[in-house]
């Protein structure tokens, strides 16, 4: 068996922040039977037919998406909900063939395989997961091909306007030092559409599901990537740092009085319902943390871990890892032997921030000094070892220049989408028919 000196760690080790990445669950999924009929009508979209199949689809990608066990009852109350995000997708869609725009093939893999990664899954891993429970990978393939393809969209939309100028830039500038001290949110949101108030109570009873699943331990980032109506999904709802006037005022009322991690009710905001989690708290301009910049070497296993009786190449991939962890003296020859091994995991994860980390990581990677290699840690699927290349302490609150630019962009491009969606939706033929 594997020495019991050598740490054991989850799957969330050093590959990300702590928030950055939504964990996998083991929690075991039924797939919900919904509807018999699945070849009927659901809606007629500007003569574009969405069958009960396809909302039946999304319904089971919602309650693989949550990792929890969700009653068909449940599920089939959220189909008006369901139907009307799936017309909004459709409506995109066309827009994006109407534009002539195409979204490569390669553009959509480079998407999944990202959600492989940041999941712990191997490539492919992600359609098998969703074949086991009956959700049809083209469900997923077609959102993901909706979303890179309205983003292209969005930068036609703009054009000229979403050049940043200098004066815009000075004039944040300037708000940021007048409110310096002020509290600042790093938010994580679920947008629900109810544009006609006739939608309302089914929008509302989406988000009451959605806010439940996600206080049971649904991951926040996969749930909004795949069901919120917002740009931030594309980032699982990652709005980023906001002063409070920069948020809904009911927004910013509520989240002043949230403690981290915690998860709202339902918040009426315009055009629909906010879903909002406080990822992290902090005052404007004053955020010091010690930094680190990372490199990591992956060796995976070809088959499941039995920690009592590991395989001959779990073996001599523990053997590999100490090898490297006694021999390793630079980042580039970390990121060199990642490369030899499959780069299944990335070299560089980015910076990363101590005190993100778990305590067993904050203790390790806070007495490794630079240049020196971590000993070989076990992961469910494979032996990792990692190298502080760089540590420093920074003020992550002071905005740069560029900063404070691709903020003003995000708000232009969220508001470009919103109003451009309420555009196309005015000027559809739409026939959602009776659930």
């Amino acid at each position: 068996m594997f020495n019991r000196s050598v740490l054991f760690l989850g799957l969330a080790v050093v590959a990300a922040h702590a928030d950055a990445a939504p964990k996998p669950t083991n929690v075991a999924l039924t797939a919900p039977v919904l509807d018999a009929d699945a070849d009927s009508i659901a809606a007629v979209v500007n003569g574009d037919v969405i069958t009960r199949a396809d909302v039946d689809n999304r319904a089971r990608l919602f309650a693989v998406s949550s990792g929890q066990q969700i009653a068909p009852d449940v599920l089939a109350k959220l189909r008006p909900q369901i139907t009307r995000e799936l017309i909004d997708d459709r409506l995109r869609m066309q827009e994006i063939q109407h534009r002539k725009i195409i979204v490569p093939d390669v553009d959509v893999a480079h998407a999944i395989a990202d959600i492989e990664q940041r999941n712990g899954l191997p490539p492919g891993g992600l359609k098998a997961k969703l074949a086991s429970q009956g959700v049809s990978f083209s469900t997923l393939i077609a959102q993901i091909r909706g979303q890179l393809g309205w983003t292209r969209v969005l930068r036609q939309e703009l054009a000229e306007r979403g050049r940043i100028t200098e004066s815009e830039i000075s004039e944040q500038e300037r708000l940021l030092k007048a409110q310096l001290g002020q509290p600042q949110y790093r938010i994580g949101e679920i947008f629900v559409a109810a544009e006609d108030p006739t939608h309302a109570r089914d929008a509302r009873r989406f988000a009451d599901t959605v806010i439940t699943e996600l206080r049971a331990g649904a991951p926040f980032g996969i749930v909004a990537a795949e069901f919120s109506q917002s740009q931030t999904a594309l980032q699982g709802g990652d709005a980023g740092w906001m002063r409070p006037d920069q948020l809904d005022p009911q927004v910013a009322a509520l989240v002043a009085q949230m403690p981290i991690g915690a998860v709202s009710n339902p918040i009426r905001v315009a055009g629909g319902f906010d879903v909002v989690t406080v990822r992290e708290k902090r005052t404007v301009g004053n955020d010091m943390a010690t930094v680190l910049n990372l490199r990591q070497a992956f060796f995976p296993f070809t088959s499941a871990l039995d920690p009592q009786n590991p395989t001959e190449q779990q073996k001599k991939a523990l053997k590999d890892g100490e090898a490297l962890s006694a021999s390793a003296t630079s980042c580039d020859t970390m990121e060199a032997e990642n490369k030899a091994q499959g780069s299944k995991r990335p070299s560089d994860p980015g910076e990363v921030r101590l005190d993100h980390l778990t305590p067993q990581m904050q203790q390790l990677l806070g007495a490794l000094q630079p240049g020196h290699a971590s000993k070989a840690l076990v992961t469910p699927d494979g032996i990792m070892v990692v190298m502080v290349c760089s540590r420093e302490q920074k003020n992550l609150a002071a905005m740069s220049r560029d900063d404070i630019a691709n903020q003003l962009l995000e708000e232009r491009v969220e508001l470009a989408s919103r109003q451009l969606q309420q555009d196309i939706r005015r000027r559809a033929l739409i026939d959602q028919r009776s659930s």
